[in-house]
């Protein structure tokens, strides 16, 4: 943040205690901390736990996780519920956090959210333009390389196979 998002100054550092340098607006005589976007994506899973939706989305062949902004006085889990209504006509429960990672392209911090949805037959909408379920060994495949819906993806399927294999190894 180089200005004033009310004014347009130039803004100034200076320092704020218990907080370190800030940015500062000497016009408005008040520090300006970050602004930025807030999104959710989402693991969404089949009823049961043994497939993940991903989907295509403006003309591009790579999969994806479904994903969006969250609403001014929407909450994290609501906008979960609303995007993957809007984006996939599905409806989820079990909504639980999985991991969070600011996207810089963007400005973007992003919630990542695993959900169970209450069937697998998806209605596509214009903002989606393809939707596959995908067995978890190969939703790990399928998803875009290097992107951040893959690190979240990745992030949710490390822990998933720890716990199984946690289980797998206590029963004799």
């Amino acid at each position: 943040m180089s200005y004033c998002m009310v004014c347009g100054s130039k803004l100034d550092s200076q320092y704020l205690e218990n907080e370190g340098d800030i940015p500062y607006c000497p016009d408005c005589a008040s520090f300006r901390f970050p602004i930025f976007n807030t999104a959710v994506s989402m693991i969404v899973l089949n009823h049961q736990l043994d497939k993940v939706l991903l989907i295509q989305q403006y003309q591009k062949k790579a999969y994806i996780l479904v994903a969006g902004y969250i609403n001014k006085g929407e909450n994290a889990e609501a906008a979960v519920s609303r995007e993957i209504a809007e984006e996939v006509g599905l409806s989820v429960s079990q909504v639980q956090a999985n991991h969070s990672e600011y996207y810089a392209p963007s400005n973007t911090l992003m919630l990542n959210y695993v959900c169970v949805a209450s069937q697998e037959s998806v209605t596509l909408t214009d903002e989606v333009d393809a939707a596959k379920w995908f067995p978890l060994a190969e939703a790990r495949q399928a998803i875009k390389a290097n992107s951040l819906a893959k690190r979240f993806l990745e992030s949710f399927l490390d822990k998933h196979e720890l716990g199984v294999a946690q289980v797998k190894g206590g029963i004799k």
